[in-house]
Parts: structure tokens; sequence; C-alpha cells
């Protein structure tokens, strides 16, 4: 279930860079600013979750263990 979390995460964070692209382009400044600043949060949040801990297992892993 964090897999797929983590994997939407991504996806939402990619489409927000998108949308900022597009909308920078047209002229607007702070929309896509913050559009930015929150997709570069949510790629900070799923690093932050995949990244081993110092036994070797990941948060996602730790989370979903019984």
């Amino acid at each position: 279930m964090t897999d797929a979390a983590l994997s939407l995460a991504m996806l939402t964070a990619l489409a927000l860079m998108a949308g900022a692209v597009f909308l920078w382009r047209k002229g607007e400044r702070q929309r896509p600013a913050l559009m930015a600043i929150l997709a570069a949060v949510m790629i900070t949040n799923v690093v932050i979750w995949s990244l081993p801990t110092p036994g070797g297992q990941t948060l996602t892993s730790a989370a979903t263990r019984p």
C-alpha cells in the first residue's frame, strides 16, 4: 500500500512540475513557484521514505511489518 502512495506522490509531483512550467511560460509567477515548491517537498518526502536505514531496511518496509 505504501508503494502505491509513493508512486502516486511521484506522479503528482511530476504533474505539478509540468503545470508550473506551463503557467510560468504563460507569464504567471506566484502560482508556478508555489507549485514547484510543493513538488520539491513531495519528492523530498519520497526520498526520505525510500532511503535505507542503518539496518538496511527502508521506512516503507518497516511501516508495513506487523
